[in-house]
């Protein structure tokens, strides 16, 4: 790593566990792109997704990296100057194993470990044996966030009501136990900590944490601030000092946005990210790395985050002056920063703007909820406004310029099919929806064909995504998108035919379009909620039937 980096280690941490998990010739990639950026760490995010020893049903048909490939993505690292560090779960978020009986015995409830159960603490020694083998790093990641539920299962009806701050400190020293046999520093996530003491909320610098907290943490135990969603220094300057005060040397996770859709968030990514690294070489923070989760199937491309990738590289050096970093990443990469920019698909703001700040919307993934949408029963037909088909018929326009570059004209080629698709589909739902109120049967035949028009376009950005996913994954996952995909083509397709037979007599009504549509968001008073900011996944938009069919993860 360059020398004029800010930070001791300065990395990326890519989703292995949400669907999508990558190929190991992309893998070498990701690492020679990112050495020669100047990032010195890798960091892995696995769940279930790598062997453990006698266990498996871990990660069991999920596309996990074997002891074998892990010792050749570290291998290979090692050469470029990287160091490959997992990041685990020691406590939540394992849902995945949680589905297999074998495993039930380890649950708390629902993705939660079981504190104080001996079979929970012989299988956490069996990860960290497992990985140690297989990695050069004496640093693994171990998670422990987001487990709010912490101690209300099993571990209620074994031990009583107990405080969840001392439930968590009493595993967090048991596993800092375990990891001492093994000679390892042990990150974890630090929201539990705030979250606990506010009742839910992590983002409350003020925080009022027991000054006997502190004093129970391990020495072995790293509190890591994550925060992807803040915009402002003052913000991060506050954490980071509460941080500071629980434990002094913390390090930092900032994101970048490759999780809420099929397009990334370049915009908000590259804001957030300049205030979070001002505010971390201010407090001399040494470990940095970005995150880039696959939250609802992992459809984004991790390459399609490379403007705010490298932009962050560039800023872990002090260099925040965009007009500069565009200028780099022209010469670097031989493609005009901006229209790079133009995968960031966000209905509120499709146009990369040279002054700060972007728009505050960073999780709105129109591109996917309005993909989904159903075009009888779609809840998010109240959002759109009516220009959404234009847009995304520019959109595809703008895309399809760059279709053919060598190394990542395959992900424009995807979002421009899609686009292509949303050229009608955007508004389709609401276009069916008024034709039929008003009774127009000769409208029904053009409204037939646009339907007809969606398939076929749907069918050309199944074959553009396919080919953007087997050129980066492994085929782990992809039965998710022939479900997701493959259903909403036979239902764009079932919706076409029972409009025929409404042109044709054959039924005289169409019951979803006979219902009122209610906003997604109701609100009492009859306002119209302000939709900025939506993250919707693949379920929540597809049915309100979603319980029987829900794929998350």
């Amino acid at each position: 790593m360059k020398d004029t980096c800010k930070f001791r280690r300065l990395g990326t941490m890519l989703d292995c566990s949400r669907n999508a998990t990558m190929n190991m010739t992309t893998m070498k990639r990701w690492i020679d792109l990112t050495s020669d950026m100047g990032y010195n760490a890798l960091y892995l995010y696995l769940e279930d997704t790598y062997e453990v020893d006698d266990n498996p049903y871990f990660g069991y048909m999920r596309g996990g990296y074997s002891q074998k490939e892990l010792k050749e993505i570290d291998d290979y690292a090692y050469e470029k100057g990287m160091e490959v560090i997992p990041c685990i779960q020691t406590l939540g978020h394992l849902n995945q194993i949680a589905k297999w009986p074998v495993y039930k015995k380890h649950m708390d409830m629902d993705e939660i470990l079981l504190v104080g159960d001996e079979a929970v603490y012989e299988l956490i020694d069996k990860m960290f044996a497992s990985l140690t083998k297989c990695l050069r790093t004496r640093t693994i990641h171990i998670g422990m966030d987001e487990a709010g539920k912490l101690g209300r299962g099993k571990y209620l009806d074994r031990n009583g009501k107990e405080n969840p701050t001392d439930i968590l400190l009493k595993h967090l020293n048991r596993v800092s136990e375990i990891g001492r046999k093994y000679d390892l520093q042990m990150p974890i996530w630090s929201d539990m900590f705030f979250s606990l003491a506010t009742g839910g909320n992590y983002y409350i610098s003020n925080a009022n944490i027991d000054a006997s907290v502190a004093e129970k943490i391990p020495d072995n135990i790293q509190l890591c601030y994550w925060d992807y969603y803040h915009s402002y220094k003052s913000f991060y300057d506050k954490m980071l000092a509460a941080h500071e005060k629980l434990q002094p040397g913390c390090c930092f996770a900032g994101g970048l946005w490759s999780w809420k859709g099929f397009a990334p968030n370049n915009k908000f990514s590259i804001e957030s990210t300049r205030a979070a690294l001002k505010s971390c070489i201010e407090h001399g923070i040494q470990d940095v790395f970005f995150t880039m989760w696959s939250d609802d199937g992992g459809e984004c491309s991790k390459f399609a985050t490379l403007p705010s990738l490298f932009y962050a590289a560039e800023a872990a050096k002090g260099n925040f002056l965009l007009a500069d970093v565009k200028k780099k990443f022209k010469e670097k990469f031989g493609i005009d920063f901006d229209r790079f920019c133009a995968l960031d698909v966000i209905i509120k703001n499709l146009d990369y703007k040279d002054q700060f700040p972007f728009s505050e919307v960073f999780g709105d993934n129109p591109e996917k909820y309005l993909l989904y949408n159903d075009c009888f029963s779609g809840m998010f037909d109240l959002s759109v406004g009516g220009f959404e088909n234009e847009r995304y018929k520019k959109c595809a326009r703008k895309l399809s310029l760059l279709k053919k570059d060598d190394t990542y004209g395959y992900i424009f080629e995807t979002i421009a099919a899609l686009c292509d698709v949303l050229s009608i589909k955007a508004e389709l739902g609401v276009k069916t929806r008024e034709i039929y109120k008003n009774g127009d049967k000769e409208a029904l035949l053009p409204l037939i064909a646009d339907y007809k028009k969606v398939v076929k376009k749907l069918e050309h950005f199944y074959r553009c995504f396919r080919k953007q996913w087997y050129t980066e994954y492994k085929g782990y996952g992809f039965e998710v998108q022939d479900i997701r995909i493959g259903g909403l083509t036979m239902r764009v397709k079932d919706c076409a035919t029972r409009l025929q037979d409404l042109y044709d007599g054959k039924i005289d009504c169409i019951e979803e379009l006979e219902e009122e549509l209610l906003d997604y968001e109701f609100e009492p008073s009859g306002k119209v909620t302000d939709h900025s900011g939506w993250r919707i996944n693949w379920a929540d938009a597809v049915t309100r039937s979603y319980l029987a069919i829900k794929l998350h993860g």
